[in-house]
């Protein structure tokens, strides 16, 4: 697993990534909430603390974090382009659906800036 050599564009995938399950999370679960714990294995330039959500979204984000770290692809390209699905069955649609919902969500809300990331 590589954490050292993620460039900017990785890190800020994996926010926007933690911004979207924060954003479906608060819309579609009740309950309590916490920050995502940060991982010796995710290296320093990761901080997603700011990301609040509950126990499954955490571990299903945590699960995703791990995976996009493992992906033996470099340059990693975006995962709905990408030959190779990483993600165990389940979780490539609990991702689809994540990032279709916060995607929307988010641009309805005057969030424009994500139209970019949202189409590519």
């Amino acid at each position: 697993m590589r954490t050292s050599g993620l460039d900017p564009k990785e890190c800020k995938d994996l926010r926007v990534l933690a911004q979207f399950t924060a954003v479906y999370c608060r819309v579609h679960h009740e309950g309590p909430r916490e920050p995502l714990s940060p991982r010796e294995e995710w290296g320093t330039n990761i901080d997603l603390s700011g990301f609040q959500m509950c126990e499954s979204c955490r571990e299903f984000l945590d699960y995703a974090i791990e995976r996009r770290l493992r992906c033996p692809l470099d340059p990693k390209p975006v995962c709905k382009h990408c030959h190779i699905h990483c993600y165990r069955s389940g979780h490539r649609e609990k991702v689809r659906d994540v990032m279709r919902f916060s995607g929307k969500y988010l641009m309805k809300r005057g969030r424009l800036d994500l139209l970019w990331h949202y189409f590519f």
